[in-house]
């Protein structure tokens, strides 16, 4: 099948869904289930849940899955599409734990490059391989060299994309050029992969070359200006992306003042989203860092009961 066929690839605004926490670490499911119906009235493509900007590395498995069930149970009927977040640097618990949310019931899993023991290739190619045999839902892969400092190659993503399960990509690399390189070899291999930005601020660039949508921290703050900036891009009306993108670039860029989802607790908070408790590892927002974030807010109208 060809790149040309989108229509059939996964497409749209997919929200990396924040987990909200209470003072003493535990999860607020009130908030929670808030933010779920927030991104259902929004019509938001799809939702992750247990994504790194839900801090899945400081989830125990028993939270990973009430988190997914209740991601579930909310948005049952709405035509959201569930990811849930399954990947880590072990393929035995990867494939477990994705053969359990694909019986689950999600529509596909999200499986992040394997982090820090830097595997070759040819060891990327049989852990994602290990985990599409496993399960019956799509498999996204997650390219996030910046964190996994493994990078998945064209080739190698081209490679992929023959096992008929593994059918996107979240590429966060950051690097525009890089989206066309993988496109071109899949054109040349006759094959076809969803492409989704892993970074707000490349979605409008990425969908420019052929990207067809995005993972996205910032719909968990403004979902309907996501979906609206997708909407212009895929009718064809640059004026009007250029303007939801330009508007909301600043936020793009101060999301990451420091380390994702610090910055977008803390955004959440002041919009009475959820509270901005995060878990060890992770610190709380330093003053500096507040301050600029509370500025850039102000600018793009951002506070609380913000509904955009």
């Amino acid at each position: 099948m060809s790149q040309k066929n989108l229509e059939t690839l996964t497409h749209g605004v997919f929200t990396a869904l924040v987990t909200p926490f209470h003072q003493d670490g535990s999860i607020d499911w009130e908030f929670f289930k808030k933010i779920l119906r927030d991104q259902k009235e929004a019509k938001v493509h799809g939702v992750i849940p247990c994504g790194t900007t839900g801090e899945s590395p400081t989830l125990t498995e028993e939270e990973k899955k009430q988190l997914i069930k209740t991601t579930l149970d909310e948005l049952k009927g709405s035509g959201i599409k569930v990811f849930a977040g399954t990947g880590s640097n072990a393929t035995r618990e990867s494939v477990a734990f994705s053969r359990w949310a694909s019986q689950a019931g999600v529509d596909g899993v999200l499986l992040v490059t394997p982090y820090y023991n830097k595997p070759s290739q040819a060891g990327l190619i049989h852990h994602f391989k290990s985990v599409a045999d496993a399960v019956d839902c799509e498999v996204m892969l997650y390219n996030v060299p910046g964190r996994s400092v493994t990078s998945l190659t064209p080739a190698t993503i081209a490679e992929l994309a023959r096992h008929p399960r593994i059918r996107s990509l979240k590429e966060a690399s950051g690097d525009v050029a890089y989206t066309s390189e993988i496109l071109d070899h899949l054109e040349q291999a006759g094959l076809s992969m969803a492409i989704l930005a892993g970074d707000d601020a490349t979605f409008m660039p990425l969908m420019s070359v052929g990207a067809t949508g995005v993972v996205s921290v910032a719909s968990n703050l403004f979902p309907r200006a996501m979906v609206e900036l997708h909407d212009h891009i895929t009718r064809g009306n640059l004026a009007g992306a250029r303007r939801v993108h330009s508007k909301w670039y600043p936020m793009f860029r101060d999301l990451f003042v420091e380390t994702n989802p610090v910055p977008a607790k803390a955004a959440m908070k002041i919009m009475g989203l959820c509270a901005a408790y995060v878990r060890a590892p992770l610190a709380p927002l330093t003053e500096k860092s507040l301050a600029t974030l509370t500025e850039t807010m102000l600018r793009c109208g951002l506070e609380k009961g913000s509904r955009a």
